[in-house]
């Protein structure tokens, strides 16, 4: 049984590798465009491919169903809601974007205010991820790979700590050599084919998973299911889970606009689409691939709960041990090899992102102006191996925290929301000057710092939920900024400058889409929810 668990491990990885080397071999890694944005060359199902696995890793597969695993349905709204951002991102975000033929969130928000903003949100960005994104992604995929393989055992080591340890560190370097060797365009066609690997295992563990609930019998196990704890399936979170259902109107939705509409990692791959259509039918099919995210991403951890009721399983825990029990040795081999591919994808993605952060923000304008594209790659090669240490050596310390998931979010909040304002109100309030925007984006952070960690500040967040108070500080920076922008703002309203990069014309059914992805949100939560 090792050994066909080992071969479909190998055999999936080395198929994915060599199709992507096949396929991108040729194609120009050497320029910025090229290393950056794929030679803005990417069509839409490339780009619903690497958006939704970008997303879809172990934080994801972990650290969802861990949530699941404790508080039940509730917490698909970081599912479900995404959709509302990936809408707002078709409709609002991308066309103001792609017209202005930029790389990077901060290079957009340059020509909206000034160079200052544009290294101020890159420091914010590289720091961020450094520290918070790219060792959760390495520590969570670790757990999870623990989990499905035992490596551990297989490997001989009988310290958790020790294993956690040489899989951050093997899992790091790979995706070091991976993301930073073939760019976005490697990044994004390996996402496409490991996406299609990780949905047919994660449905696969859907249906183990309610099969071994019923002694074999799937039927049985959906009615065994239906026996779960009350309130298990409501998807309105009460007021002491991890979701309660009015943050879905502030601080849910607010992280959601921010991850899919102004977070680098992912939308990088929209802002190297080969039209404007192209994005937005990427966009709108990555919200349609969400709507069956709960079936993988929570549902199993819903499983779990009721598998390994009485054993005081650690939530985080919760998915490897369900995949571990009740997935067939070869297709196990199989699907840790999809999630491995999961793993390196979002670690690639934001290790690529960051590269370009660096490079076109930092490197090229204040350290080497005159560098040519070979030069500014090149730095941003030295640079992504410098973050890769970086998160390799910090992400085994994150094993001391609670639900992974819950912190990510968390912390997320401290730069998500002053970006996330500042951009929205580049593009609402035409007359908001830079030094508004700077204040945001600085006070922002500093104010979210200082009441998550900072007493006596802290005990602001004892009167209200840690995802009303985004909400709150979302608002008070917004209305900061056009109340600016009214009494000292720009004498002239700025208007936009079309660089021509790509075609702009819309895609034809952006509207009907849209809505009726929207109106299946709104279905869901009706049809799952029970305020009583």
């Amino acid at each position: 049984m090792l050994i066909w668990t080992l071969a479909s491990f190998f055999g999936f990885t080395a198929a994915v590798g060599f199709l992507t080397w096949y396929y991108t071999r040729k194609s120009d890694h050497d320029s910025k465009d090229g290393f950056f944005l794929a030679g803005r060359s990417l069509s839409f199902p490339l780009i619903a491919g690497s958006l939704l696995l970008t997303n879809l890793s172990t934080e994801q597969m972990v650290g969802l169903n861990g949530g699941a695993f404790t508080d039940g349905l509730c917490v698909m709204a970081w599912e479900v809601v995404a959709v509302v951002g990936l809408v707002l991102m078709a409709l609002f975000f991308l066309p103001r974007f792609l017209k202005s033929g930029v790389t990077t969130v901060p290079q957009y928000l340059a020509i909206r205010f000034d160079r200052r903003t544009e290294l101020i949100t890159n420091i914010i960005f590289l720091v961020a991820y450094a520290v918070i994104l790219l060792p959760i992604i390495l520590y969570t995929g670790a757990t999870g790979m623990m989990g499905v393989l035992d490596l551990g055992a297989l490997l001989g080591i009988e310290s958790e700590t020790t294993a956690l340890w040489l899989i951050v560190f093997g899992v790091g370097l790979i995706g070091a050599l991976y993301a930073l060797w073939g760019g976005l365009k490697s990044v994004a066609f390996s996402d496409m084919l490991n996406g299609i690997g990780l949905l047919t295992g994660g449905f696969l563990i859907t249906y183990f998973g309610l099969s071994a609930l019923g002694d074999g019998s799937l039927a049985e196990g959906i009615s065994r299911l239906r026996q779960a704890p009350e309130g298990t399936f409501n998807s309105v979170g009460g007021p002491d889970s991890s979701v309660p259902f009015s943050t879905l109107f502030t601080g849910v939705l607010l992280l959601n606009v921010f991850y899919w509409c102004t977070n680098q990692q992912i939308i990088q791959r929209t802002l190297g689409a080969k039209s404007l259509a192209e994005g937005q039918k990427g966009v709108l099919l990555t919200g349609a691939l969400k709507l069956f995210g709960p079936f993988y991403l929570v549902l199993p951890g819903i499983i779990a709960a009721v598998m390994f009721a009485g054993e005081n399983l650690k939530s985080d825990l919760a998915y490897g041990a369900l995949v571990n029990r009740v997935l067939p040795g070869p297709l196990a081999g199989f699907f840790a090899a999809a999630l491995l591919g999961a793993i390196l994808s979002s670690f690639n993605s934001a290790l690529n992102s960051t590269c370009t952060l660096f490079s076109l923000g930092i490197y090229k304008p204040l350290i080497h102006p005159e560098a040519d594209d070979a030069r500014v790659v090149r730095s941003g090669r030295w640079f992504g191996w410098i973050i890769t240490l970086i998160a390799m050596i910090t992400a085994p310390l994150l094993a001391e925290t609670g639900g992974i998931f819950s912190y990510l979010q968390k912390m997320n909040g401290i730069y998500f929301i002053p970006i996330l304002a500042v951009v929205a109100a580049g593009m609402l309030f035409h007359r908001v000057p830079a030094a508004a925007a700077k204040t945001a984006l600085v006070g922002g952070v500093v104010i979210i710092a200082l009441c998550y960690f900072v007493p006596p500040f802290n005990g602001l967040l004892s009167l209200m939920r840690e995802y009303h108070f985004l909400g709150l500080v979302f608002v008070a920076l917004m209305a900061m900024m056009y109340v600016w922008g009214q009494v000292r703002g720009l004498e002239t309203p700025f208007v936009q400058p079309d660089a021509r990069v790509i075609e702009m014309t819309p895609y034809r059914y952006l509207w009907p889409v849209s809505l009726a992805l929207l109106v299946v949100v709104v279905a869901i939560y009706i049809f799952f929810a029970d305020f009583s």
